[in-house]
């Protein structure tokens, strides 16, 4: 199962920052996710005129070659999906809440892939065609699994940071977890962390 540490090793360090990201590099993460905004920002909550918030081209220059990315793009309009995938190398992944910027995405770049996250009027047949579904952890059943896999896509599940369902997952088959603390994921699954 993939660890993918949310918002970097956001447990350790300020989410979303580039410490963060490197803290995740370091304990052997799989994927860093990060939530991206209309601006290219980096950041959770709307940008603060005020606040400096790394932007997407440094996060990706920071993880480029360490670490895969998974850029999730937070309410995106205009041509925010088209910037962010100009940005993007073709082992990127692209995760969003809204159909259309995954139906953008996919149209733009085919191979780049896509996590289209379920539930909340977005059903796991509409995903279909994509690369993974994203299923809230309080939300997901085996039945919501079992219909991800017959459409072909990857599973993943967000926020998980409790190591006993972080190994139950694994054992339902989970393709990846999205996680504030990538060292207890990792330990839950066997494998050591690095830093």
């Amino acid at each position: 199962m993939l660890v993918i540490a949310h918002r970097g090793a956001s447990h350790d360090l300020p989410e979303n920052t580039l410490p963060a990201f490197e803290r995740a590099i370091a304990l052997g993460a799989d994927f860093v996710e990060l939530d991206v905004h209309n601006d290219l920002s980096v950041t959770h909550d709307a940008p603060k005129r005020d606040v400096s918030y790394p932007t997407l081209a440094e996060v990706l220059d920071l993880c480029h070659g360490r670490i895969g990315v998974m850029v999730e793009l937070k309410r995106p309009r205009g041509d925010t999906v088209r910037r962010a995938l100009d940005l993007m190398h073709d082992d990127d992944v692209l995760v969003c809440f809204q159909r259309k910027a995954i139906e953008e995405a996919r149209t733009m770049r085919p191979a780049v892939r896509t996590v289209q996250h379920v539930g909340y009027g977005v059903s796991i047949r509409r995903a279909a065609g994509g690369w993974a579904v994203g299923f809230q952890n309080e939300r997901l059943t085996r039945r919501g699994l079992d219909t991800a896999r017959r459409y072909g896509l990857e599973t993943t599940v967000y926020t998980v940071n409790d190591e006993a369902r972080i190994a139950e997952l694994d054992r339902l088959g989970v393709s990846g977890v999205f996680t504030d603390r990538p060292d207890r994921a990792l330990a839950a699954l066997g494998r050591r962390p690095a830093g």
